[in-house]
């Protein structure tokens, strides 16, 4: 963290790592990989927070069956939401703001900003081990908002990349890395996301997509690849129906997947 004065750091002076998550393109399942590496960071016995700035399409509460609590406010500001009876993860989401669910957010980019930028200072985290921020695709005014709102009050540790193995995913995710050469953001990994299909009956991994673009891209651009993720219908049904997908199915090669995933992260914030 940087110096400064309690004054100034505000909502995460008791944050340890903030870890941006993002993709260059829509679809590419980001929202899924942030909510399984925080479900995966908090089997490991972390305390983890999922700041979810996707203001358009913030499913991340589906995903993790929170449904849509009153967010309460205390003296330091904004209580998150938690998504477990331990109150170790924590989630702060447009998605508890909203009176209509169906409601689309039609705004434009100062009203964005303003909202982030109070996500930021104003949700009382307290204690995390790490804070994942859920981002929008692209490289737009929401990135650029997270950017310099987190950096007034806290050290950004990095990103983590998520692309799918087609050339069309793994071209925008080029961009997503020239974006973070840009802005002066570490790239933490790659993560190739629908990396094959698992079989419901056999549990055998066929590849409907292309493989290995993630992997690929990670040498090209000098960037760690942290692992893949296969489309496993179990995996898809858990996040509709905001089950743990990693408590319920901890033999399957998806948990493995995921897991390292998590384990790597946390070795690279860490060290």
């Amino acid at each position: 963290m940087t110096n400064m004065d309690s004054s100034e750091r505000g909502s995460l002076d008791q944050v340890k790592h903030v870890v941006l998550v993002l993709s260059g393109k829509g679809g590419v399942g980001k929202s899924t990989i942030t909510t399984e590496l925080a479900l995966a960071l908090r089997h490991a016995g972390q305390k983890v927070g999922i700041l979810d700035v996707d203001l358009c399409g913030p499913s991340i509460p589906r995903m993790l069956s929170v449904g849509k609590p009153e967010v309460h406010q205390c003296d330091a500001g904004w209580v998150p939401v938690y998504a477990d009876p331990q109150q170790q993860l924590s989630l702060m989401s447009i998605g508890f703001l909203m009176d209509d669910p169906d409601e689309a957010v039609v705004w434009r980019g100062p009203k964005k900003t303003a909202l982030i930028g109070q996500f930021v200072s104003d949700v009382a985290w307290g204690e995390l081990d790490v804070l994942l921020v859920d981002t929008p695709p692209g490289t737009s005014d929401e990135h650029l908002a997270v950017l310099e709102n987190l950096r007034k009050v806290h050290k950004v540790d990095g990103a983590v990349l998520v692309t799918t193995p087609q050339a069309v995913s793994t071209g925008d995710v080029r961009r997503e890395i020239t974006f973070c050469k840009k802005t002066d953001v570490k790239i933490l990994g790659i993560v190739e996301n629908m990396s094959g299909f698992v079989c419901p009956h056999c549990s055998e991994c066929s590849n409907i997509f292309s493989k290995g673009g993630g992997e690929e891209l990670a040498k090209l651009t000098g960037s760690v690849f942290l692992g893949s993720v296969p489309l496993d219908p179990l995996l898809t049904a858990s996040l509709e129906e905001g089950r743990d997908f990693l408590q319920a199915f901890p033999e399957s090669s998806t948990y493995t997947a995921i897991i390292d995933i998590a384990k790597t992260l946390l070795s690279n914030l860490e060290s």
